[in-house]
């Protein structure tokens, strides 16, 4: 039982639903390309998106939605918790960059507010 308790990976980050599905994307990919992960593993999610594709065995969108979370929770729990954990930092990292770079992108809305008005002036039509 406590080697239960010690294999959970946290995932969720304190960004939005997007951000978050995105990583969880991104890390399964990752795992996908990994050869320390087991063939017989990445049958999982390949096998929910065969699920998917496959008319005669879809119900329909919320079943297929099921498996496909299902799958792919069940692919990354049962991934090797060094290479998830190793792959999900060098995520986060990319994310902490990316935030970084947007933060210093962006104008400063902070600086000084200049007040005026518009008059319309009549020297153009003449």
């Amino acid at each position: 039982m406590s080697e239960k308790s010690n294999r959970k990976i946290t995932i969720a980050q304190n960004g939005g639903f997007l951000q978050d599905l995105t990583l969880r994307i991104k890390l399964i990919l990752r795992l996908m390309g990994d050869s320390r992960v087991s063939p017989m593993l990445k049958l999982l999610p390949i096998g929910s998106l065969a699920y998917l594709v496959v008319p005669d065995i879809a119900i329909g969108p919320i079943d297929d939605a099921a498996v496909i979370w299902l799958a792919t929770y069940l692919f990354v729990e049962l991934c090797p918790p060094a290479v998830v954990q190793e792959h999900l930092e060098a995520l986060k990292a990319t994310r902490k960059v990316m935030d970084s770079y947007q933060e210093t992108s962006q104008p400063d809305t902070q600086g000084e507010i200049i007040d005026g008005e518009i008059v319309e002036s009549d020297a153009e039509e003449k």
